[in-house]
């Protein structure tokens, strides 16, 4: 076994983080549950990472200090804590009304000028802030040591309609294609966190080799796949939104543009995941009816998988109304014409509230849901011992910790 790799006598971990813009910070309340549970063992409890959209920059900002997993989850929750719009997108008055112009005028009159709409928000403020906080360089030096097997980061390609994972892993992990999906073994870099994090319509797209790439959560059949191509034999899921949503309610007008909006954001961002985990299950329950030897006589070479899912208790739409007036002023007088400042349209609201407080929140609700499920991520993880017999010790323990 390689110096720092965790023992994988029970096979591979894998992390899945999926996308949501601001929901990302739930992971990372999440993580730091995780990062808790885990204590000062050496070594990295996910050999495999994979991210699709503000996952993917979750993702991989964990495998750049593999070598460290709870040193790692700290700084990447730092930055999270402590999250402004601005570090993300350019939310001044000026740049909105640049950007407004721009789009309005390639939209209207792209014939004439034969320019392309491009993106409703600019936001080089991230590929900066990216630049600034990852050294990527340090993802081959832990594939090296041993403290990561596998990364891969997923973005959705416009002009052939596939879904890429490009990936960075050990020598013996192969690349892969299926059916409007494939792996793709690639350096990844900046760009690649940039493409699949790229909203659609929200954030431009970008190039990478001879493809514009938007985000990956677009057209992600399987988003589980890549880290069963990888050798996941366990994989712990962090969605961004809940399984099962409230049932029907009255409408009492005509959906607002942010309803609409932030309804298409949620069928990108939380149906394919829901979908995938339900074809898992349901594979997982047909194999386990039968014996390994019955399946080596059926020549079926598929294998049970070990799962784990944590997502939201709560709406984050709910929470994400809550602090709707952390938002530049700016900003808040453009939502409130599309009709996200109101209750119907704080979906969209919850996807772009890159503000401390709301990021706070979703944290420590991500901590909260983790630890309730202290016992499963125990056994998920091969950690001896249950979760402590008094839950309420960590009613104050996420405040301390976030």
């Amino acid at each position: 076994m390689k110096r720092g790799m965790v023992d994988s006598s029970e096979g591979k971990a894998a992390l899945v983080l999926t996308g949501g813009g601001a929901r990302a910070a739930y992971q990372m309340g999440v993580l730091l549950a995780i990062r808790e549970i885990w204590g000062r063992r050496p070594g990295n409890p996910f050999p495999i990472l994979c991210g699709t959209s503000a996952g993917a920059i979750n993702a991989v900002a964990l495998a750049t200090s593999a070598h460290d997993f709870s040193a790692g989850v700290r700084r990447v929750a730092w930055i999270w804590r402590n999250f402004h719009v601005h570090q993300v997108y350019r939310a001044s008055l000026g740049a909105l009304i640049e950007t407004g112009l721009r789009f309005g005028s390639a939209l209207l009159f792209g014939w004439l000028i034969r320019q392309t709409p491009r993106s409703l928000l600019d936001n080089t403020p991230l590929a900066n802030l990216l630049l600034r906080t990852l050294d990527l360089k340090n993802i081959d030096r832990a594939i090296a040591a041993g403290f990561l097997h596998a990364v891969s980061v997923t973005a959705s390609g416009y002009s052939s309609g596939e879904s890429l994972a490009f990936f960075q892993a050990a020598p013996e992990v192969q690349g892969w294609r299926r059916a409007h999906r494939l792996g793709v073994r690639e350096e990844i870099t900046i760009p690649h966190l940039m493409a699949s994090s790229a909203i659609p319509f929200v954030f431009p797209a970008m190039k990478i080799n001879r493809e514009y790439f938007g985000d990956g959560s677009m057209r992600q059949l399987a988003p589980i796949s890549p880290a069963i191509h990888m050798g996941a034999d366990r994989i712990l899921v962090i969605g961004s939104g809940r399984r099962s949503e409230e049932g029907r309610r009255r409408s009492e007008g005509y959906p607002s543009l942010a309803q609409i909006a932030g309804h298409a954001l949620s069928s990108i961002f939380l149906d394919g995941l829901a979908v995938d985990l339900e074809r898992l299950e349901r594979i997982n329950s047909t194999l386990k009816a039968m014996s390994a030897g019955q399946r080596e006589t059926a020549g079926i070479k598929l294998r049970p998988l070990e799962t784990l899912v944590i997502a939201p208790s709560q709406r984050l739409d709910t929470i994400a109304s809550r602090h709707r007036n952390a938002l530049p002023t700016a900003l808040r007088n453009v939502l409130r014409g599309v009709g996200a400042m109101r209750r119907e349209g704080s979906t969209l609201l919850s996807y772009i509230l890159f503000e401390p407080g709301y990021t706070r929140s979703l944290m420590q609700l991500g901590f909260r849901d983790a630890m309730v499920k202290e016992a499963e991520i125990r056994a998920f993880l091969r950690l001896p011992g249950g979760p402590q017999k008094d839950p309420k010790r960590h009613r104050g323990a996420d405040k301390n910790v976030l």
